[in-house]
């Protein structure tokens, strides 16, 4: 129970560039714990096409998945800043507020900030 859903990184993201994100919410069958993650790539076209990659990594560890919604992240390594904006068609807008203190467990030296700003 427990410690598989510790070893899954709270936070998978490319290291640079601007890029589509969901925020996903894992939870052990039957209610009990439960955790939010962060995931975005710029190999994904579509918000859809992250979840599809979670999802069965999350349940053949034994949890269910659900999206809590998406945007988009700007990745900026060499100033050290992330900016959280935008929403997804499909899943609706992420709550940004949660991702950023999600992001903020992973980059702690950086500066994180969101808006409702579409680009």
């Amino acid at each position: 129970g427990g410690s598989a859903m510790a070893a899954v990184r709270d936070v998978e993201i490319d290291p640079e560039g601007t890029f589509k994100y969901i925020l996903v919410r894992l939870q052990c069958p039957g209610g009990g714990e439960q955790r939010d993650i962060v995931r975005g790539t710029k190999a994904a076209e579509f918000h859809n096409h992250i979840f599809e990659k979670v999802n069965p990594e999350m349940e053949k560890l034994g949890y269910e998945c659900k999206c809590l919604g998406g945007g988009k992240i700007e990745h900026n390594s060499k100033d050290k800043k992330i900016r959280v904006f935008g929403l997804s068609t499909g899943y609706g807008k992420a709550d940004h507020s949660v991702t950023v203190e999600i992001l903020k467990k992973e980059y702690t030296d950086y500066e994180i900030t969101w808006s409702d700003d579409k680009k």
